[in-house]
């Protein structure tokens, strides 16, 4: 029988089963494989909390959501067109988010009695067989057997064959979507090369879910999404931790600065300590601190001595660490405090995205404490917003804090990643020595940005008192007189203020710069956003987007651009940050649009809810 190839132009695809099923592999597989081609695209990883969550369970769905397409996109999409559903359990958690007419491939032996008994289904029914999933098109194929069938005469034992089970469906999909398994088969070489057995059975199933798919006859249908049309250049698929960490270290080189990374791991931030540590030939420090208090403790000394000080985290080791982020505060001197949100409070949701911390960015320490924050909006922005941290942190001597997300730190699109000579070289400026006019050295003498020396302990001359006591103006002595304490206060703010002089316009990111509303996002929202805005303006709509990377201090013309429209709509991954401090801020009536799920917001809900707001 014939297999007729058509030509798609945007194909979104999940993968789901249990969290030991491999789903989160197979997805990044099949991303990479895309990536290589040229294809432009965005992932969504969703999985649960636990190492070893239930199986069979609805908590214990792990998922991937891969979205590929020939056009440029910035979401992963709203709806799957496949869906790969290794169980019963994945198939109930994820069937409403497939399209109407959309495929979904079922492993059979994934939805025995048992399966469906974990999945809640009523005894004796079977989705499979009872005919509810009409209007779909099922292929079911039992990926369990067949995995066992390929592997035979290999004499691994039963349970370790069926761990190359995510093998067979990642074949199949690579002959359905008409690609190569190169990719994937050099990977399998460098993970398993030195376990020989295990290396076989994943190739060998790999290949047989391809031939699978090319030898039986009921499947007449493969696929093609053509190359992207991007701009030129050299690209790699990049997710946002590994960004944010090559950023980071990118903007040591320009600084010309040792970095010392002092951190405690915690979901989902702990990837940049493991890709940072991979870096050590470029002056890389990694410290795995016994606390989170320990960690950024650690890079305040590192600081103080000279280095480039870095902390990462997620919402409750930010709250730990809240006392150290008062002293780096009062010590004025650089670091960069990464927060990679989560969904809270408490332990809260440590494996789904929110944006769950600006409030306590801002205000979140005792005292009079202001700290500039910057926020990351993709995962390839990550890398850019990295570099700024570092760049306001030794220039303006602050400790800056760095907002991402779970969306952002798990999700990967293609990046154009620059040449290090086109990076812009970050001005670090030691005390040395003492001036020709000055008698002795006064550690918090300031200059026009309102920035005090940046002084290394030893050095001939400049030897100084730290600590978390007020200082006295200038001289940095403890000093507990009332008006020095206002002065202080007012100029460690002033000198945050200050930090707006220094740092670019708000852009708008489509649209005019008057109109009926302004959709103003900030961090993970961006896609869904831009996508929103877009199909809307096509429509003929006066809507425009603008998106915000510096938090606090805002750009010196926000307040104008927000006064050019008639709506403020701010949507947001929590019950109402952002909006509560541009209403304070810029006193306007900003409007906003909240879901706090543990998922992003979609495109679909976003055009629908500004369409009612301009009604």
């Amino acid at each position: 029988m014939s297999v007729q190839e058509t030509l798609l132009k945007d194909v979104v695809i999940k993968f789901a089963g249990d969290s030991g099923d491999g789903m989160q592999l197979t997805g990044s597989q099949f991303t990479n494989n895309t990536a290589l081609l040229g294809i432009d695209l965005a992932t969504f990883p969703d999985f649960p909390a636990e190492i070893r969550a239930p199986q069979g369970t609805l908590p214990g769905v792990s998922g991937f959501q891969l979205r590929f397409s020939s056009d440029n996109i910035y979401t992963p999409g709203d709806e799957c067109d496949v869906l790969v559903a290794m169980n019963a359990a994945a198939l109930k958690a994820n069937l409403k988010s497939l399209k109407k007419g959309g495929k979904i491939i079922a492993n059979t032996d994934g939805f025995d009695a048992k399966n469906l008994r974990l999945a809640n289904y009523q005894d004796g029914v079977n989705p499979l067989e009872n005919g509810s999933l009409e209007g779909y098109e099922l292929v079911k194929m039992d990926v369990t057997k067949m995995t066992r069938e390929a592997l035979k005469d290999i004499t691994l034992g039963t349970k370790e064959k069926d761990r190359a089970k995510n093998m067979f469906v990642l074949g199949y999909l690579y002959w359905m979507f008409n690609r190569e398994l190169d990719s994937t088969i050099k990977f399998l070489t460098e993970k398993f090369g030195k376990k020989a057995e295990i290396l076989e059975s994943n190739i060998r199933t790999l290949k047989a879910g391809y031939h699978y798919g090319d030898t039986i006859e009921t499947f007449t249908s493969r696929y093609k999404v053509e190359k992207a049309k991007m701009e030129p250049g050299v690209y790699r698929s990049i997710m946002g931790n590994q960004s944010l960490a090559l950023g980071l270290i990118a903007a040591a080189q320009k600084a010309e600065l040792p970095l010392f990374l002092g951190t405690y791991p915690i979901t989902p931030a702990s990837d940049i300590l493991h890709e940072m540590s991979k870096h050590k030939s470029f002056g890389v420090r990694t410290f795995q601190a016994e606390d989170e208090i320990a960690g950024i403790a650690a890079a305040i000394g590192a600081a103080y001595g000279g280095s480039l000080g870095i902390t990462t985290t997620s919402g409750p080791g930010m709250a730990l660490k809240t006392e150290a982020m008062g002293l780096a505060v009062m010590l004025e001197i650089p670091l960069v405090i990464v927060n990679v949100q989560r969904g809270g409070p408490s332990t809260g949701l440590p494996t789904k995205t929110e944006q769950s911390d600006l409030l306590q960015a801002y205000y979140g320490r005792n005292g009079e404490c202001p700290m500039p924050v910057i926020s990351a909006s993709t995962p390839s922005d990550a890398f850019e917003v990295a570099f700024e941290a570092v760049r306001i942190a030794v220039e303006h001597m602050t400790p800056v804090i760095l907002l991402s997300d779970g969306y952002i730190a798990n999700g990967a699109e293609p990046w154009k990643f620059p040449k290090a000579d086109d990076l812009a070289k970050i001005e670090v400026k030691f005390k040395t020595a003492l001036e020709e006019n000055e008698d002795k050295f006064y550690p918090y003498l300031r200059n026009e940005k309102l920035v005090r020396p940046w002084a290394i302990p030893g050095t001939p001359g400049l030897e100084h008192r730290i600590g978390g006591l007020e200082k006295q103006n200038i001289t940095g002595n403890v000093s507990y007189d009332p008006e020095n304490h206002q002065v202080m206060v007012k100029i460690r703010q002033e000198k945050i203020d200050r930090i707006a002089d220094y740092i670019p316009d708000q852009q708008l990111d489509s649209g005019e710069a008057t109109g009926d509303v302004l959709v103003l996002g900030w961090g993970s929202t961006y896609g869904a956003i831009k996508t929103a805005v877009s199909e809307l303006r096509a429509e003929g709509y006066k809507v425009s987007h603008a998106h915000m990377r510096y938090m606090r201090p805002f750009p010196k013309n926000m307040g104008e651009l927000i006064k050019g429209f008639k709506h403020v709509l701010i949507p947001e991954i929590n019950n109402g940050q952002l909006i509560k401090i541009i209403r304070d801020q810029f006193l306007v009536d900003a409007k906003g649009y909240n879901k706090i799920m543990g998922i992003p917001i979609t495109k679909g809900e976003l055009i629908e809810h500004i369409k009612e707001l301009l009604k």
